[in-house]
């Protein structure tokens, strides 16, 4: 891509040691190890309350961010982000759990609707449109509710298999800026 704008990839989450390892903080997660493979650290941007890490990806200058509030109030976060590194909606990467992928799936998509998807929903609303990339991190359905599913912490067998996945899913973030949706989707959509 030849467009010279910053990129921001955000991993949805909520903040606090109870959600970490939760099902429902897989963006944040993928972040992270995005983050610990370029050998940068967070710190705290408390305008966009957001953990914030810069950093780039071949040529493109990108802003690593996991926002600070719960995830049903994502889009004050990632709308002042956006402002503060002067990043367009359109090199926006929302990293997040998708309960209607099976664990390990994956798909990156530009726009689309929320699904049901609270931390979508509130972006959604701050920005005005849902025209940004979306990496779909699979968690699966479960068997109860939604809610209690995705804030639920993962099997044994489950976090024995989380290294690569977040690795594969890290991959894939920096495959979309450096070689474009149609690559990265071809490459790694599941």
């Amino acid at each position: 891509m030849t467009d010279q704008s910053p990129w921001a990839i955000v991993g949805l989450g909520n903040p606090g040691e109870r959600y970490a390892r939760t099902r429902h903080n897989i963006g944040a997660m993928v972040v992270a190890e995005l983050a610990n493979r370029l050998s940068e650290r967070f710190r705290s941007q408390r305008r966009a309350r957001c953990e914030v890490a810069e950093t780039r990806v071949g040529q493109a200058k990108v802003v690593l961010a996991i926002p600070t509030s719960y995830m049903n109030e994502s889009g004050g976060p990632v709308s002042s982000l956006l402002d503060y590194f002067s990043v367009p909606p359109d090199h926006l990467i929302v990293v997040h759990d998708e309960i209607d992928l099976p664990f390990l799936g994956l798909r990156l998509k530009l726009g689309g609707g929320d699904n049901g998807h609270n931390g979508l929903k509130s972006i959604r609303r701050s920005l005005g449109d849902g025209d940004w990339y979306r990496i779909r991190v699979g968690v699966g359905r479960g068997r109860g509710d939604a809610a209690g599913h995705v804030l639920s912490g993962f099997s044994g067998a489950e976090r024995k298999e989380i290294p690569n996945f977040l690795a594969h899913a890290a991959d894939s973030a920096e495959c979309l800026i450096s070689d474009g949706l149609a690559t990265a989707q071809n490459r790694y959509n599941e």
